[in-house]
């Protein structure tokens, strides 16, 4: 598993590198922008929701918090981009670390419960902190690199694209190494059974509590790069559209696994794309397409492609042993 997820990362990090050298339509590189901001964003909720077993649906508060410190950080001080993003994860984690130490101890309901609450009482403070998120307004003219001044549309289009994709490629990184360290074999552990985790010397919250800083951080990482590449951040960040959005990407893909969020990402950004004039019918059609998964695909995507692999492989297997034991078989 470990070795068939790195090297199908590896194809789609090619495949995606090559994908502005062969388009040269500006909407399509905006879609692929989105996709990898989205792939991102699935893959820090997917550290928590997949390997954690915590169910969390205040999620865009770290978002929001990447965005609007980018934001800030840019407007305010004057910090160029290559800072602000890497600062916006590095708060957002901060904040992660601090919210998780509270609704960490809880479980079930009540982690829900308390992860929505952060992000809605977040939202409020946004909406209403006038001296310091200039309220509804919002915050607008968020500066773009310097290198972008003289660049035609499609040029900035590809440099966006590149940006998000090497911030993807960051954040895949750091959560292939946590899922195929023994802290993400500790974090599965106590997702399947805190009980057994416990007996064998695992602390539940130390390790729940690594994979929520690191989903905070690339959540924040990618809250940094919509706030330039939108060069607006508003309140709506820390909506709860967002938290549909990722939650869908993360079932439909898989979760647990690396690749899932990243083909959930494809798939439900391509196909908001192409009902966005269709607002009643997309959400209903996404409704849809949750339930037949819950129902059906319970582990995905992904997860229903690596089930029908290793029945594959334990087929021959199984007649192997079947022929062995018959009489007449081989010894």
């Amino acid at each position: 598993m470990m070795i068939l997820e790195r090297n199908t990362l590896l194809i789609m990090a090619v495949l995606a590198a090559l994908f502005p050298l062969l388009v040269g339509n500006q909407y399509a590189l905006h879609i692929g922008i989105m996709v990898l901001f989205y792939a991102v964003l699935a893959t820090s909720l997917n550290l928590i929701v997949g390997y954690v077993g915590e169910f969390s649906l205040g999620h865009t508060a770290f978002l929001g918090l990447g965005a609007y410190a980018a934001a800030l950080l840019s407007l305010r001080m004057g910090l160029p981009i290559w800072a602000t993003i890497p600062l916006a994860g590095v708060i957002s984690a901060l904040f992660g670390a601090a919210i998780g130490a509270i609704t960490l101890r809880l479980r079930g309901p009540y982690f829900v419960i308390i992860t929505l609450a952060f992000a809605e009482v977040l939202r409020i403070i946004a909406n209403n902190w006038m001296g310091l998120t200039n309220g509804p307004m919002g915050l607008s003219g968020v500066v773009q690199p310097a290198l972008l001044a003289d660049a035609s549309p499609l040029a900035a289009k590809r440099f966006y694209f590149y940006l998000a994709l090497a911030i993807a490629v960051v954040a895949l990184y750091l959560a292939y190494r946590f899922v195929y360290s023994n802290n993400g074999r500790a974090a599965v552990t106590v997702r399947e059974n805190r009980y057994v985790a416990q007996s064998v010397g695992i602390q539940p919250f130390a390790y729940a509590m690594r994979a929520f800083v690191l989903g905070a951080f690339l959540a924040g990482l990618a809250g940094g790069f919509y706030a330039h590449y939108i060069t607006f951040v508003g309140a709506n960040v820390f909506g709860f559209a967002f938290m549909v959005s990722m939650i869908i990407m993360v079932l439909i893909g898989g979760k647990g696994t690396l690749v899932g969020p990243l083909v959930g990402a494809l798939l439900i950004t391509v196909l908001n794309e192409y009902l966005r004039e269709f607002q009643e019918l997309r959400m209903s059609l996404f409704g849809l397409i949750v339930i037949g998964v819950v129902l059906f695909l319970p582990n995905g995507l992904m997860g229903f492609l690596n089930l029908r692999r290793e029945r594959r492989r334990a087929t021959p297997a199984a007649a192997a042993e079947s022929h062995a034991e018959a009489p007449g078989g081989s010894a």
